[in-house]
């Protein structure tokens, strides 16, 4: 049985990545700090509380399991926070990784996984980002996932680590069987906040800016469901049984949705309406960003099973309404 380390593995990708692991007959331990991640959340595999800043701990761990790959989730990940906290998202995102990555070396452990985001591309010089675009990010968060790929070359001419990145655009939704859910305090991420709305929850829905040049003047993106996130980390892992050095993947839909058709989506499945106020433009937000997964598609053979944003919308729902942790 493959053994799989998932760090990050009690946050909200991580847990969903946990039960597709044990569905596909993998053992689980996860290694998580629990700093935004949650306890209850970790109900496939055994949790190990720990941090990658920690490398006793890290020791410790590689020398209690032997492990056959690992899956990397870790991260601080709010954008506006890594411009007022930069050294924290090194500290954490890049030294955290480091410390995993010799961890690995030592232990013999060649296989690795990485959770990146779109956000090593910085703005958008095309509506659909392949992963030929330039890579220029526009903020530390970006810049630490970044400056990890560049590790994980290196790693692999040096050392033989087999990885592979895995850039997300907009994370959304949640486990069908209502299991595990997104749950971040605070939420910044658009599908929560909406239906937190609907709930009569929050301190009212923003949205940023309704005069962009798109078809109803607010923002565009593009919304992966987090179980097609999990089932390309799995076709990832597999696909590094046969291929060595490292390798770099855009996962999203390939639709982009803008603002407004999220909220009228959201509006469709929970039967409620949602009212918001809109403010000005934020600083560095692009019209449109929407995903090209073609090589994806072509490489690993993954397809996302989630393309239509209301039953997207409606896995979240279910567990927004009855919450487990």
């Amino acid at each position: 049985m493959t053994h799989v380390l998932v760090c990050g593995g009690a946050g909200y990708i991580g847990a969903h990545m946990a039960k597709a692991l044990a569905r596909a007959n993998c053992r689980v331990t996860v290694f998580d700090n629990l700093s935004t991640g949650h306890r209850a959340a970790v109900r496939w595999g055994d949790l190990v509380e720990g941090d990658l800043l920690d490398k006793v701990a890290l020791a410790q761990l590689f020398a209690a399991h032997r492990f056959d790959a690992v899956m990397h989730f870790c991260a601080l990940s709010q954008v506006g926070e890594s411009v007022r906290r930069p050294y924290a998202y090194y500290e954490n995102n890049v030294t955290g990784t480091l410390n995993l990555l010799e961890a690995m070396r030592l232990a013999g452990v060649d296989r690795l996984v990485f959770s990146s985001t779109a956000a090593v591309y910085g703005l958008p010089v095309a509506d659909y980002l392949d992963e030929s675009h330039p890579t220029l990010p526009i903020n530390p968060y970006g810049a630490s996932k970044l400056m990890v790929e560049r590790m994980l070359a290196d790693a692999a001419q040096a050392y033989g680590l087999r990885s592979v990145a895995l850039r997300y655009f907009n994370a959304a939704g949640a486990d069908p069987d209502g299991e595990i859910g997104e749950s971040h305090t605070p939420e910044t991420h658009l599908i929560p906040n909406v239906l937190r709305n609907a709930l009569g929850e929050g301190d009212g829905l923003r949205i940023f800016g309704n005069d962009y040049g798109t078809r109803d003047g607010t923002c565009v993106r593009d919304y992966v469901h987090v179980d097609d996130l999990a089932s390309a980390h799995l076709l990832a892992m597999r696909y590094l049984d046969a291929h060595d050095g490292a390798h770099h993947f855009n996962l999203g839909s390939g639709h982009g949705y803008s603002v407004m058709e999220v909220i009228d989506a959201a509006c469709q499945v929970t039967g409620r309406s949602i009212p918001f106020a809109v403010e000005p433009r934020r600083a560095g937000d692009p019209p449109t960003l929407v995903a090209d997964s073609s090589r994806a598609a072509e490489v690993l053979g993954w397809q996302p099973s989630f393309d239509a944003m209301p039953a997207i919308i409606e896995t979240a729902w279910r567990w927004h309404r009855t919450p487990r942790y």
